[in-house]
């Protein structure tokens, strides 16, 4: 063990007998953990990283958007098709307003993105 380890662990044995981890919130509770089954394990940390940053919403919300275009293309039912169109509807409209509340910088490269993501998806 490293002197660094040791005064961790020094730390949290005297916050605990002084009370300070009584009132935290969940106490008494399960965990709620991801399940990361599907991550291979030498990209899960990289994964949480990407998603406690707020990044991977985005990248899955396009993922679902091409999805449900590929299921219109090769669908030949017309009501499944009228379906899964006002789903895309749906989704876009979500996507849009995911992506107007993380607007917050005036890049030129950002808003060219932008203009080519929102050409490609109302295609």
């Amino acid at each position: 063990m490293d002197i660094f380890h040791i005064v961790a662990e020094d730390k949290i044995k005297r916050a605990m007998k002084e009370g300070e981890f009584d009132n935290l919130p969940g106490k008494g509770k399960p965990l709620e953990l991801d399940d990361l089954s599907s991550i291979p394990t030498e990209l899960r940390m990289a994964y949480k990283i990407m998603k406690n940053a707020g990044m991977l919403d985005e990248e899955f919300a396009r993922n679902e958007l091409l999805q449900i275009e590929d299921l219109i293309e090769k669908t030949k039912d017309r009501e499944e098709k009228e379906q899964l169109k006002r789903k895309l509807n749906e989704k876009l409209l979500q996507f849009n307003r995911f992506i107007d509340k993380k607007k917050t910088t005036n890049s030129a490269v950002f808003k060219q993105y932008d203009k080519k993501l929102h050409d490609k998806l109302l295609d």
